[in-house]
């Protein structure tokens, strides 16, 4: 039976299917885009979906790559959102990934909402999401949900993100 009308075994999402997706990311992050490019937008514009050669958001993975070593896989069924998310987004929600970085440098004990309300935390917040808009970006899209979901764990692993990537669950 399949999973998420995924047409493909296991066998042979892990022998050719999540390979080829692979592939298609190393010649992506071969030429990544600027982090930059997504700063400054509060949603998905037709501007910003225009400046990454789209007329509507899509499901993909992306990498954000530090001096072009790669630093952390993320997946999404809209990507440019998520991206928008990552790099403008005030909330601890939706800008997770700055978060954990922030929270590297400044590991304290609140919960998260009361460290969205202290000063120096919300400093350290404000400055990983600086240090994340000054990345580069290099992403691939994936249709289908089971492939995007099986693709940010094996590209996590050969990319070796373990810094910022987790997959624990709540």
């Amino acid at each position: 039976m399949a999973i998420d009308d995924c047409k493909h075994s296991f066998e042979n999402l892990a022998a050719q299917v999540l390979p080829a997706h692979f592939q298609r990311l190393e010649e992506a992050i071969k030429s990544p885009r600027m982090a930059q490019d997504f700063v400054g937008y509060g949603s998905t514009t037709r501007a910003l979906l225009g400046k990454v050669g789209r007329d509507e958001d899509f499901p993909g993975c992306y990498v954000f790559l530090d001096n072009g070593a790669p630093v952390y896989v993320g997946i999404s069924r809209g990507m440019v959102k998520r991206l928008v998310q990552h790099l403008n987004s005030k909330s601890h929600f939706t800008a997770s990934l700055v978060y954990r970085m922030a929270f590297h440098e400044f590991t304290h004990e609140m919960k998260r909402e009361q460290a969205m309300q202290d000063d120096k935390f919300r400093w350290e917040f404000f400055s990983a999401q600086s240090r994340l808009q000054k990345t580069s970006v290099a992403y691939v899209e994936i249709e289908n949900d089971l492939e995007l979901y099986t693709f940010e764990v094996y590209a996590s692993m050969k990319l070796d993100t373990a810094n910022w990537n987790t997959f624990r669950t709540h």
